[in-house]
């Protein structure tokens, strides 16, 4: 038995817990200590200070609700290796996380923890990569495995590893697990730990999934709980902009150009989404990458080298990719669309404003989500701030000043000095300085002010009677689509379809026409660009969907309207913004009665 489990235990634990308010003060074994004087540990994070000195004195089974970011491998961590026993070579500890990037972390971790323990071995199992070289490092005896769930049961199902000696179990980032589907792998995993002393349940939130998992497989246990229930960081500002769905990317765009000096994470909801979205900064010229399920190992891990070092501004991310990322200096988080479950936010916001740091936390939303926003506001406990998405010139102002800045503070090395300096003189000689000065920032800003010179008001309105913003002046365009009656569609069925396939709102549509073998409708002119091109790249049934401008005729096939009207009378435009974002910048005339035919294919 440990030397401190001889004395009386409860009270122990509460001795410790008054006076331990640093580092140096937890009774922990010689080595540990050494690591943490070698890594520069001095204040524990409150769940630290809370779950430390319980696990030192009594491992007892315990859940820890703290948010990402808040030290919880440190919390679980030094206590688990406090109690391994480095002489016996098979596994006693197991950690089970998310994620791979959370499992390499949380190993790598573990191993600087464990640096000064001789004999130690910490292995890191997790799928994208070949098995058989976590098979041998399995066979080489770690006292420690940190693994993704799936992993951990292809090695138990090839026989490959024994948890029969298992003492402590570890559930890292439990809620995420579960929402990842893997309540099923760790029930199995748990069933086949007969020796297992102690269970230690860390989660961000306690859904009622995780306290099924603790009533099945924990005893007794006790729980810690630090700062409210889903509050976030003080030190972060909460922003949202309020935009049309189909304008998103534009404000994404200009919420970038407006913050040049940003490193930080964009978050998508889907895998499709973060790929997308990614691939089109990158060909804009903007430092980024995405990071997603789909996406090998090796990729993933060249992308966070790069984020770390950064030789990226940006990363576009899943929120399951994310789990992995350990960053202490992001300066923004940008929600490129709300998360469906409020209580994501957290995780999300809480990717910035880290050691004690500041930082920003973006949200792009349509008219329609600002409740969510009201919504996540009470969750959180803290206002969020509207703000206007900037226009082109602000954006020019705000590159300006950052330019000036860099230019003001840039100390150029003295060997570039010494060796120009006379070239860099006799160019110059006759440039004054003011001059000089502006050629320097116009050729910063040149591009753009090319981009934005031209650009419209972003800000979608709200009225609580008409809905999303109806601006005047934004004429409609007629469409034609190659589906119609014999493919089963009928008005309510090909809305519904547009609306899946372009994330458009239902209002957007209007003066559906469903005839025998093609379909047309109406849409605001600056949007008909951008479901043209979403629509066009679908299937529907096996069939390759074609989407085209319908010729806007006063006779012929009748398409819908009042034969003779010459053109659809608008109804209030209800996308606002740049017409430009959608690569036409036309002043286009609204659906017509017609639609007897339509023009030939886009170029």
């Amino acid at each position: 038995m440990h030397p401190l489990r001889r004395i009386g235990e409860h009270n122990l634990y509460k001795f410790f817990l008054m006076l331990m308010n640093s580092f140096s003060s937890f009774p922990m074994r010689e080595e540990l200590m050494q690591a943490i004087s070698d890594l520069g540990f001095e204040t524990p994070t409150p769940i630290q200070l809370k779950v430390i000195p319980q696990l030192l004195a009594e491992p007892i089974d315990i859940i820890g609700l703290a948010q990402t970011g808040t030290g919880k491998t440190a919390a679980y961590g030094l206590p688990l290796l406090h109690h391994v026993d480095v002489s016996v070579k098979h596994v006693q500890c197991l950690v089970l996380s998310p994620t791979r990037e959370l499992c390499m972390q949380i190993q790598e971790e573990m191993s600087k923890y464990g640096t000064h323990m001789r004999g130690l071995r910490v292995c890191a199992v997790y799928g994208g990569v070949p098995i058989s070289g976590q098979i041998r490092e399995v066979k080489a005896h770690p006292q420690v495995i940190v693994a993704t769930p799936g992993r951990l049961i292809d090695l138990l199902e090839r026989k490959a590893i024994s948890l029969e000696h298992l003492q402590y179990v570890v559930l890292d980032e439990a809620d995420e697990m579960l929402n990842m589907g893997f309540r099923e792998d760790i029930d199995l995993i748990l069933k086949n730990t007969p020796a297992r002393e102690h269970t230690w349940l860390f989660s961000a939130t306690m859904s009622n999934e995780v306290r099924g998992i603790a009533k099945r497989f924990m005893k007794d246990w006790k729980e810690f709980s630090v700062a409210a229930a889903n509050s976030t960081n003080e030190n972060i500002d909460h922003q949202y902009y309020v935009a049309n769905h189909h304008n998103r990317f534009e404000t994404l765009r200009r919420l970038l150009d407006f913050t040049p000096g940003i490193y930080g994470i964009i978050f998508t909801r889907t895998k499709q989404d973060a790929q997308e979205v990614s691939e089109k900064l990158m060909k804009m010229g903007y430092p980024t990458s995405p990071l997603h399920g789909d996406m090998d190992q090796k990729m993933r891990s060249k992308v966070m080298e790069r984020f770390k070092s950064k030789a990226l501004q940006c990363i576009v991310a899943t929120d399951v990719a994310a789990r992995g990322i350990d960053v202490n200096d992001i300066t923004h988080v940008i929600n490129y669309e709300l998360p469906d479950d409020p209580e994501v936010y957290t995780h999300r916001s809480g990717r910035t404003a880290r050691a004690g740091k500041s930082g920003i936390c973006m949200s792009i939303v349509s008219p329609k989500q600002i409740s969510n926003i009201r919504q996540i506001e009470r969750l959180v406990k803290q206002k969020f701030h509207k703000s206007d998405i900037p226009d082109g010139a602000e954006i020019v102002r705000k590159k300006m000043f950052f330019y000036m800045e860099q230019i003001a503070t840039a100390a150029p090395q003295a060997d570039f000095a010494k060796l120009y300096k006379d070239s860099i003189h006799d160019q110059f000689a006759e440039v004054d300085k003011d001059e000089l000065i502006r050629k320097l920032i116009w050729l910063q800003l040149k591009d753009t002010i090319e981009i934005y010179q031209h650009t419209e008001d972003l800000n979608a309105g709200y009225d609580r009677k008409e809905g999303p913003d109806r601006r005047s002046g934004n004429r409609f365009v007629r469409l034609f689509i190659n589906l119609g009656e014999k493919d089963g569609l009928n008005e309510q069925k090909l809305l519904q379809f547009i609306i899946e396939s372009t994330d458009v709102e239902a209002n957007t549509i209007e003066r559906m026409t469903v005839r025998d073998m093609s379909s047309f409708f109406n849409v605001p002119g600056d949007a008909a660009e951008y479901i043209i091109e979403h629509l066009s790249n679908k299937k529907f049934k096996g069939r390759k969907v074609r989407l085209e401008e319908a010729e806007q005729r006063s006779f012929g096939g009748g398409g819908g309207e009042s034969r003779g009207s010459g053109r659809a009378k608008p109804q209030g435009a209800r996308f606002s913004g740049d017409v430009r974002s959608y690569g036409g910048g036309r002043d286009r005339d609204g659906g017509g009665s017609g639609g007897g035919g339509y023009k030939g294919k886009r170029k």
